[in-house]
């Protein structure tokens, strides 16, 4: 019993409380924090913006490549992720109607073979991207500077080709005015004259030819005539 009683007077009467303990209970809770996100910003329309600041430029290509040049500079530009310093790509053209070998055959016929009208951003980097695409020779302009296009000419270029994309499509005819041609069938068969006009919307070919002495102009079908 001495023994039990001198324990509890060393240990004070009872187990102490560690100070840690004591003072995280007396702190009062901290509050948390709420942090306001900041309002997302609307999108900014790039592209509108830098199609103000665009300008129409003509590049000389390698002709009757006009096509596949094009379509790789649009991947050039694309894999490159320059898409909102470019515009259009156009070559201008218009429709036709070949029948030769007696087909009837709608294609395009280019207005201006070996050009391209480009609508962009110039700077070092596009400059660049465009001088490096195969077939490209160089931008249309003084001295190797490019120079972009007046709006009038813009105007012109663009106008007479959405003007031909719209239209009836043209007769290709292979004939020259003053081609020797004679006429293989019909009324005037075997006849020979000389063209005195083409009709490229009707595919007519208005020929000289001799008539009881005297020279007379009528009119043929592109397809019934042949060069002599």
């Amino acid at each position: 019993m001495g023994e039990e009683s001198s324990v509890d007077e060393q240990s004070g009467g009872g187990a102490e409380v560690p100070v840690a303990e004591t003072a995280a209970a007396a702190a009062p809770p901290k509050k948390k924090r709420t942090v306001k996100k900041a309002a997302a910003k609307p999108p900014v329309a790039v592209s509108a913006v830098n199609r103000a600041d665009m300008s129409w430029y003509v590049l000389k290509v390698q002709t009757n490549r006009e096509r596949t040049i094009r379509d790789a500079l649009l991947k050039k530009i694309n894999g490159e992720k320059l898409e909102e310093y470019f515009g259009e790509i156009v070559i201008p053209s218009e429709r036709v109607v070949d029948t030769r070998s007696g087909n009837h055959r709608e294609q395009d016929r280019k207005l201006f073979p070996g050009y391209i009208m480009v609508q962009m951003v110039l700077n070092d980097e596009t400059w660049y991207l465009v001088r490096d695409t195969g077939g490209v020779g160089d931008f249309a302009g003084a001295a190797g500077k490019p120079l972009p296009m007046e709006q009038h000419e813009v105007d012109r270029m663009l106008g007479r080709a959405e003007q031909q994309s719209t239209a009836v499509p043209k007769v290709k005819i292979g004939f020259a005015i003053g081609d020797l041609l004679k006429i293989r069938e019909g009324t005037f068969e075997n006849f020979e004259g000389r063209v005195e006009g083409i009709d490229e919307q009707s595919g007519k070919v208005s020929v000289l030819i001799e008539i009881f002495g005297r020279s007379t102009p009528v009119e043929i079908d592109h397809w019934q005539l042949e060069s002599v």
